[in-house]
């Protein structure tokens, strides 16, 4: 090929569970739901995570020809605290996780297909700046963990984007990441003065653009293809690995229109391949072999991609807009009518809920830097350092913490103090985690979920401020009307599933 027909394809993988655990045992409960399995991590993993690490690619006689780790040759991220289920509970479908972004690094001249992920999916833009900091932190940090490198990209939970965001990402070090195309506001040539022209959700797909953000860092954005992605995740494009393979290559061009090389790429939830389709981390292998094999077009991740290929085009960004949400990040605090049932259930539990956790976050805030203060240098730098306790719960990891973050030589009373004012903050961002509001019920698990994390909070912050907050949270509960009558509000869901589940 010559240089300017160079062609490349991308497929990303966004691999994520909520966090399941209950927050006093720290163990995953049974999950009725999730039958035959314990819960769902367990489910998925049988369907999806395990799949993809021996996937299947069969010949024309319908009998096995080779077996591939899917995840070497695609871009992935997994959410932080599945990456730690599996570790403890599924550690052959870890190992080839990890063993997969080290192939990756030999296939892409050094550069990894993993990328990170703040740490517990929280929707960024709804939170404030220190949360925003913490879980850019702890995500790099978990990564660092588990893959031995520095991330180079990091996926936004739901594509979730505000400038502020990618700033406190492109100040650690992150170079890129990946959004929707209608996430894309207007573009410019980069290096002269050419003026804006409007995105209008028609972007080209088959390049990077650069972010300048208002302190003056940068960095780079992939808009992936929205609708081969919206084919691949709802319409059937996995019934056959040929047909994905011809959608794929379907997005390149003829015309180049000056472009040094064209990149087919896409993005969607990793367990569209095989958890919610059958077999299609199948079709997903089949399509890549069929790609690679077939010289159609080179496999790539979107670091190799950058190192080659700069951004030529400057974009900005429309703010507070994700990927699956057209009101943009509405569907995590109002009734905006994007969910999962129709219009039988309303959504009108929403905004209470957040406010109610937003109160609960701010409350604790001052006491928790004022008894912090007692005993730490820096009570909230402590916190951005206290995923190292969270990676490794050691006894050792746990002196080194304290050796490092305590204004004083701590005695043991102190230093249970200190454990749980972090265990306090810990509760309290993965109260947050985005899928407490995505489906349509307070009383459904996944609500209940942060509703049980916020118990946690609630139980922590009483132990060491003294302060009884909890009637002022249940008055906030009050206002999140359930769709079901025998439940009636979020405090009595509270009440009835939270409080019992406590651990003192």
């Amino acid at each position: 090929m010559t240089p300017g027909s160079e062609r490349f394809v991308c497929i990303h993988g966004h691999f994520y569970q909520p966090p399941r655990e209950n927050p006093w045992l720290e163990a995953i409960e049974p999950q009725d739901s999730a039958y035959p399995y314990h819960d769902w991590n367990d489910r998925t993993t049988a369907e999806c995570y395990a799949p993809n690490s021996a996937a299947r690619i069969l010949d024309d006689q319908g009998r096995i020809e080779r077996i591939v780790n899917n995840y070497s040759s695609i871009s992935f991220n997994f959410g932080p605290t599945l990456l730690w289920w599996l570790d403890d509970f599924a550690p052959d479908v870890y190992r080839t996780v990890i063993e997969a972004d080290k192939e990756s690094q030999r296939r892409y001249g050094g550069h990894g297909s993993a990328i990170a992920q703040p740490y517990n999916h929280m929707i960024m833009p709804l939170a404030n700046s220190r949360d925003k900091r913490t879980q850019i932190i702890w995500g790099i940090r978990d990564f660092e963990h588990r893959f031995e490198r520095r991330p180079e990209g990091m996926w936004l939970p739901e594509t979730a984007v505000d400038l502020e965001t990618l700033d406190l990402m492109a100040e650690q070090g992150i170079v890129f990441t990946v959004l929707a195309p209608h996430q894309a506001w207007r573009v410019r040539r980069l290096g002269g003065r050419s003026a804006w022209q409007d995105a209008g959700g028609g972007i080209d797909t088959r390049q990077p653009y650069l972010v300048r953000l208002p302190t003056g860092r940068e960095i780079t954005v992939f808009f992936y293809d929205g609708p081969v992605a919206h084919s691949v995740a709802f319409e059937g494009l996995l019934e056959r690995g040929e047909l994905l393979a011809e959608r794929l290559l379907g997005i390149f061009s003829e015309d180049s229109e000056g472009l040094p090389s064209q990149l087919a790429h896409i993005a969607t939830d990793g367990e569209t391949y095989g958890h919610h389709h059958r077999h299609g981390e199948m079709a997903l292998a089949y399509a890549l072999n069929q790609i690679e094999a077939g010289e159609l077009a080179r496999l790539t991740n979107y670091a190799h991609y950058l190192e080659r290929f700069r951004p030529q085009m400057q974009v900005e960004l429309v703010e507070n807009t994700s990927w699956s949400c057209v009101h943009g990040v509405e569907r995590w605090r109002s009734d905006c009518g994007c969910n999962t049932s129709g219009p039988s259930l309303h959504q009108r539990w929403r905004a209470p809920l957040r406010e109610a956790l937003d109160w609960l976050r701010d409350s604790i805030a001052t006491p928790f830097q004022d008894v912090g203060a007692r005993y730490l240098n820096d009570p909230w730098g402590a916190r951005d350092n206290y995923v190292a306790v969270v990676l490794d719960r050691e006894a050792e990891s746990i002196e080194a913490f304290f050796e490092r973050q305590a204004s004083h030589s701590l005695n043991d009373e102190e230093k249970t103090q200190v454990l749980k004012l972090m265990e306090l903050q810990r509760h309290a961002m993965l109260m947050y985690t985005s899928c407490g509001w995505f489906f349509d019920e307070i009383s459904g698990i996944e609500a209940m979920q942060v509703l049980q994390y916020a118990g946690r909070t609630v139980q922590l912050a009483q132990e060491l401020f003294g302060d009884s907050i909890e009637e002022k949270f249940y008055q906030r509960l009050e206002l999140a009307p359930s769709n079901r009558p025998e439940f009636g509000n979020g405090r009595r869901i509270y009440e009835r599933f939270v409080v019992p589940s406590r651990v003192d």
